[in-house]
This record gives structure tokens, C-alpha cells and sequence, in this order.
């Protein structure tokens, strides 16, 4: 249990250098049963006792306000349903989120949206996130492993060491066998214009991948060049980002995401299929497109300390196995 001097009223945690979270802070009014509201801005009170108890319970405030009341936290869309049910509904910004949080199947379409605008508020005003939960200290796949993190082979944690909210650079190089079959082959040129997989059929393709972080995100970009003999450079780009667990989508030209399934099974990494969605303003909208595309999976095996294995493949329900690409990589630099 969390002790305070001041044991009544609600606890409002924000981000004083979001106009968005700043402006909620000053607008809300909380019905007079509920006792006092006391504000804590994340930024400037960051010694405060409920900080210490956020950052235990890994409540990221880049991701979301928190609200306390009765030894419990709401945290992100929770927290703007909490004050949708609790605020008395004299001014706009409360009004606001009794129309677009008063159900949990609405706040969960709505506040992506929500909290995708508060993010490029925060990148207008070109300051540094307040990673409460120090991010910055550990690879983003960390988290995503758990405790298979510490199991992984030497190379595969070097693969994987980019960390969220800098600069890091990592640098792979290697060659990939690429095989690819109707109906993808149809769809050739739609698939270049889209930046998606190469549609080429190539055995010792020389492959340069870069791994490469951004300090304004928990995701990191994935910079792929094939050098194809048979024509010019192929460039397939894409961003990965950490959706909760142990479930990541990699989002490619005009917000077509992958989701997929990152474990390691003692041998080897998975990466096992999930399905696909559309990012759109920060919300992913499932589509049903396993049945067209069919379904993706990939593998990683450690070969040594420097080199590991990769395989990657689309297997569609009736035509088979559709698309693969294999072969051998090492890492050439570590991330910066």
C-alpha cells in the first residue's frame, strides 16, 4: 500500500510538456465526492513517492497520464474512461471524454488516435521523452524475450541489442537465396511499388541489413538492400514495433503491418505468424488477408559468435509455399 500525507482525492500523473496532457491536467474537475485533485507533472516531480510505485508497476507515461484513486492506477485509455466516469462535465475537455470514453469498445478505437496526436505534439516541441521506465538502458527485445533473454546465444543478443530512444546502428551483412512463385510473381509491380519482399528468383544474393533505433520511438527501422545480380539494388524498409508481450508488427510502405509472434524455443528465434493489420493514425485495424497472402514465418539460429542463420517463407492455403528467402549473416558492427 502507498502512504501520503494527504490520504483523500485522486492523484492526476502527466506530462507538463504535453499541451494535450497539460491542458487535461487543468481542465479536469472531479465530482465533489471523490475528494481533492492533486496534480504531479511527470517531468518536474520525478522523486515523488507515486513515481517510484508507477515505475514498478511498468507504467510507461510516454505511453499514457495515469490516474490513482483508491490503491489503484489507471493508466492511458483506462485513465480517460476513469475520468469519463468520474468528472463532472462542466467545461469541453470533460465533455470530450465522456462522449469518446464512456465505453471501453469505443475508447479502445479511440484513444490510439488520442495518444498518436499527443505524440506528435511532443515531437513538434522537439523535446526528449520522459522514460520513466529507462528504457534507454536495455534493448528493446528484452522485454519482448523476458526471461529468454539471458538464454539467447552471444550473436543473437549482438542482432538484437538496439535500444529504444537513441541512435543505436547495427550493421549485417550476408547472402540470401531468393525464391518467389506465382501468384506472387503476378504481382510484381505491385509489390515494388508497395516496398514490400523482393519478387526475384536469385541464389547468392549479397544482402546489407541496418538496424537502426529512433530516439523519438520504442521502434526501430529495418533497412534492407538486395544486390541482384540480374538488376539494379532492391530496397525492402520497414519499422518494428513492440505491440505488448511478446507480439511485434513490422508496419512497410503505406501502413501494411505484419504481426507476428517473436520466442525463442531453446534452438532457435520464431517469428510465427499473426495475422495482418493497417496502421492508421496510430491504431492497427485488423484485415483479413491470410487467406490472400498467406501465412509468414521465420526463424534465426546462432551458427557462432559472429554469424547466424535466417530463414524467412509465405506458405498460402492453396498454392504452397509462395515466396522464401535463406542464408547466412554476420553482424558488422554493433549498435553505437
Amino acid at each position: 500500500m502507498i502512504e501520503h500525507t494527504e490520504q483523500d482525492g485522486i492523484w492526476f500523473i502527466y506530462d507538463g510538456e504535453c499541451p494535450l496532457c497539460r491542458s487535461a491536467a487543468m481542465a479536469l474537475r472531479i465530482k465533489q465526492q471523490f475528494g481533492k485533485l492533486h496534480l504531479i507533472n511527470a517531468r518536474d516531480q520525478s522523486d515523488h513517492p507515486l513515481m517510484a510505485e508507477i515505475n514498478a508497476q511498468g507504467l510507461d507515461l510516454d505511453e499514457g497520464m495515469v490516474i490513482y484513486y483508491g490503491q489503484k492506477f489507471y493508466h492511458g485509455k483506462t485513465a480517460l474512461q476513469f475520468m469519463a466516469k468520474y468528472g463532472e462535465a462542466t467545461n469541453s475537455f470533460t465533455i470530450f471524454c465522456k462522449s469518446l470514453f464512456w465505453a471501453k469498445p469505443i475508447a479502445a478505437l479511440t484513444y490510439p488516435w488520442m495518444r498518436g496526436t499527443r505524440n506528435m505534439l511532443i515531437k513538434q516541441r522537439k523535446v526528449g521523452k520522459i522514460d520513466n521506465l529507462n528504457l534507454k538502458d536495455k534493448p528493446i527485445f528484452q522485454s519482448i524475450f523476458g526471461a529468454d533473454w539471458d538464454k539467447l546465444p552471444p550473436i543473437l543478443k549482438k542482432h538484437y541489442a538496439n535500444r529504444p530512444y537513441s541512435d543505436d546502428i547495427g550493421v549485417a551483412t550476408g547472402e540470401l537465396d531468393v525464391f518467389c512463385k506465382a501468384p506472387l510473381t503476378w504481382l510484381a509491380p505491385l509489390m515494388r511499388l508497395m516496398g514490400q519482399i523482393p519478387p526475384a528468383n536469385e541464389t547468392n544474393v549479397p544482402v546489407t541489413v541496418k538496424f537502426q533505433s529512433n530516439p523519438q520511438s520504442k521502434s526501430f527501422a529495418f533497412n534492407r538492400s538486395f544486390d541482384f545480380k540480374t538488376g539494379k539494388a532492391y530496397s525492402f524498409r520497414s519499422r518494428m514495433l513492440h505491440l505488448h508481450d511478446d507480439i511485434v508488427i513490422e508496419i512497410m510502405r503505406f501502413g501494411l503491418g505484419w504481426k507476428m509472434r517473436y520466442f525463442w524455443d531453446g534452438e532457435k528465434i520464431i517469428l510465427e505468424h499473426r495475422g495482418y493489420a493497417l496502421h492508421i493514425f496510430g491504431h492497427f485495424m485488423p484485415i483479413p488477408l491470410t487467406a490472400l497472402m498467406g501465412k509468414g514465418y521465420a526463424e534465426e539460429i546462432a551458427v557462432d559468435d559472429t554469424y547466424f542463420d535466417m530463414i524467412t517463407h509465405i506458405t498460402h492455403p492453396i498454392w504452397g509455399k509462395i515466396y522464401q528467402y535463406k542464408g547466412r549473416f554476420k553482424m558488422e558492427d554493433p549498435p553505437s
